[in-house]
C-alpha cells in the first residue's frame, strides 16, 4: 500500500443514542439555527455528578487546563478486519483545533489542520487535504475525548442525560446520552469501576450522500502522563466498521511549539 494512504482518518463506529432524545436532536438543530447563544444547556444534575467523577479521574485541573498534547508511536490502518498499512507516527495537537501530524519514513507525510484549513506535504510536494479527510479530522476532532469534556459539554443547547449500562469490549460500562446544539446524538460509556471513558459515539449526517455515518472512537491502556491519565490506545471505526488504530508510545502535555507549526508546511 502506497505510504501516503496510511489511514491516516480518524472516524468510528457508534452506538445509537435512544429515540426519546431524537426528538430533543431535531428541536436543538432548529433551535441553534435560529439563535444559538439563546439555547439553555440541559444537563441532568445525575449527569453533571457523572461528569464530575470522569473530570475527576482523568486528573482534574490539570486535565482542564492543558492546552497542547505531543504523542508518538504506531498508526495502523484497517480494511476487512485486517491491517492494510503502518507506519510510526508524531502527532502534535493544540486544543481545540490545529493538528500537525506526520507518518511514514523518508520522508514522512505531513498533515496539518487549522481550523477549516487542510494541507498535506509528501514527496511530491504540498496540496490541500482532499475534502472528505479534513471533513473526517473535524468531526472526529470536535467529538475527541478532550473537546468533548473540557467544550462541547459546556456549550449552549447542550442535553445531557443519564444512559443506559452495556458491555464495551467485555468492560462494564456505563452511559451518558448526549444531544449538542448542532442536533449531532452522542453517547459516552464509561468504565463502571475506574468511571474512565471507554467510548465516545456520534451520528453524523454526511452533506454529500444524506446517508448518517456512525463513528465511535473507544479509548483503553491508560497511563498517567504529568498528572493527566491519558488513553495510550485508540481505536476508531467507522460505520461499525475498524478503520484505524493508533498505540501511542509516549506522550507529552504543553510542549512548546513552532510559531509557523500549523501553517502551510514550507
Amino acid at each position: 500500500m502506497p505510504e501516503r494512504n496510511c489511514g491516516v482518518r480518524g472516524i468510528l463506529i457508534g452506538a445509537v443514542v435512544p429515540a426519546v432524545l431524537l426528538g430533543a436532536a431535531r428541536g436543538a438543530r432548529l433551535r441553534a439555527e435560529q439563535n444559538p447563544a439563546e439555547v439553555p444547556s440541559r444537563i441532568d444534575p445525575k449527569a453533571q455528578q457523572v461528569i464530575d467523577r470522569v473530570i475527576r479521574a482523568l486528573g482534574g485541573p490539570a486535565f482542564l487546563n492543558m492546552k497542547r498534547l505531543t504523542t508518538r508511536g504506531r498508526i495502523y490502518s484497517i480494511r476487512d478486519e485486517s491491517t492494510s498499512g503502518f507506519a510510526p507516527f508524531e502527532s502534535a495537537v493544540e486544543y481545540p483545533d490545529k493538528r500537525r501530524f506526520s507518518y511514514g519514513k523518508r520522508p514522512p507525510v505531513i498533515l496539518v489542520n487549522n481550523g477549516d484549513q487542510a494541507w498535506e506535504l509528501d514527496r511530491y510536494g504540498q496540496t490541500s487535504q482532499a475534502p472528505e479527510q479534513a471533513r473526517r479530522w473535524r468531526i472526529s476532532n470536535r467529538y475527541s475525548l478532550e473537546n468533548l469534556l473540557r467544550l462541547r459539554i459546556h456549550e449552549p443547547g447542550i442535553l445531557i442525560q443519564p444512559g443506559g449500562v452495556d458491555f464495551v469490549d467485555n468492560v462494564a460500562t456505563q452511559a451518558l446520552d448526549m444531544v449538542d446544539q448542532q442536533g449531532t446524538q452522542l453517547k459516552l460509556d464509561l468504565n463502571r469501576q475506574t468511571i474512565l471513558p471507554v467510548r465516545v459515539t456520534y451520528r453524523v449526517r454526511d452533506p454529500q450522500t444524506g446517508d448518517w455515518d456512525e463513528f465511535a472512537d473507544v479509548y483503553s491502556d491508560y497511563k498517567n502522563i504529568e498528572g493527566i491519565v491519558t488513553p495510550m490506545h485508540i481505536a476508531r471505526f467507522l460505520n461499525d466498521e475498524r478503520v484505524s488504530e493508533i498505540f501511542r508510545s509516549s506522550a507529552h502535555y504543553d510542549d512548546e511549539y513552532p510559531s509557523t507549526y500549523f501553517q502551510p508546511v514550507q
